[in-house]
């Protein structure tokens, strides 16, 4: 008589979506540190810098969007780790109020909400690159 081995449980590992999720917050990392770049480009006298400052904090908003849509998919599709998506969510929240700063001229929120931005966004695309990132979360 043959005796099977026990079945191991199949664990699903978010795969393509991490993948994706990579891509998108690395893309969006690199639109968020131009801003910075471009407002000092704008202080020190290039005035055609602002205008390249508000579409591309303007595209920011289009590119969290994407983000929480790969998010999701991550998280439910792909088991990643549940906080990506409400931090995803947050990102998008805050893009839109720093918009909203930047066009009222509001320096005293703009300037420290686009650091806070940056530093989230380094935090979330140096996370989206570990291993940590590829693992599925743990059943309860």
């Amino acid at each position: 008589m043959e005796t099977l081995a026990p079945a191991r449980p199949v664990t699903r590992r978010p795969r393509i979506s991490l993948w994706a999720l990579r891509v998108v917050i690395t893309v969006n990392l690199l639109a968020v540190l131009a801003q910075p770049v471009l407002a000092g480009l704008f202080l020190t006298g290039d005035v055609d810098a602002i205008g390249v400052h508000g579409v591309i904090g303007s595209l920011l908003a289009v590119i969290e969007l994407v983000v929480i849509v790969i998010a999701f998919a991550y998280v439910l599709g792909g088991r990643g780790r549940l906080w990506v998506l409400p931090v995803a969510v947050l990102l998008f929240l805050a893009v839109g109020f720093q918009i909203a700063a930047g066009y009222a001229r509001e320096l005293e929120l703009h300037v420290p909400l686009g650091v806070t931005i940056v530093v989230a966004s380094v935090l979330l695309a140096g996370w989206a690159w570990t291993p940590s990132a590829a693992r599925p979360r743990t059943p309860r």
